[in-house]
């Protein structure tokens, strides 16, 4: 996948597409298709110590302009700033386990790329944002890999949300 890991804070993973290098529109599709891996992958993975407990992968997409930079002296990081990075993170903390959600702007990415299976969650409140149409992606054409069962996943009660 064309995409590049930004950061790994706790047990989240943040990837970005499109920079250092450019890829024209080609980024939403490159995240899309790595968290549909990852997503598959969960169906086969066992935790070492609860081989029966389905793993609870939750992703969020947003696509947009950023700001990188490195940052550091000692220790540089290549780090990425600004209000896409936030809509990003929004979207995967307010989504839900075993399932990828995003932004409409990733959605229509996604739709001018063709090929993507996406179903429509409405409209809900996103923090410091507002209310968003947003996404879930359920799939995408010649894409032969099992997704979990969503009967597996953590209820809403199980989540939390930020």
């Amino acid at each position: 996948h064309d995409v590049y890991k930004v950061e790994t804070i706790g047990d989240a993973y943040m990837v970005a597409s499109g920079l250092p290098l450019r890829n024209g529109n080609r980024h939403p599709g490159e995240i899309a298709n790595m968290a549909l891996d990852l997503l598959a992958a969960t169906t086969t993975f066992k935790i070492r110590h609860m081989p029966e407990t389905q793993l609870q992968l939750r992703a969020g997409m947003h696509t947009g302009p950023a700001v990188a930079g490195v940052v550091g002296l000692k220790m540089p990081r290549y780090c990425l700033f600004g209000d896409t990075v936030n809509t990003a993170s929004r979207m995967e903390s307010g989504g839900f386990a075993l399932r990828i959600h995003m932004s409409n702007t990733a959605a229509k990415g996604l739709k001018e790329l063709g090929g993507y299976k996406l179903d429509s969650r409405g409209e809900i409140e996103v923090k410091g944002k507002g209310r968003m149409e947003t996404f879930w992606l359920t799939g995408r054409d010649g894409w032969d890999k099992e997704l979990p069962d969503l009967a597996r996943a953590a209820g809403k009660d199980e989540h939390e949300f930020k």
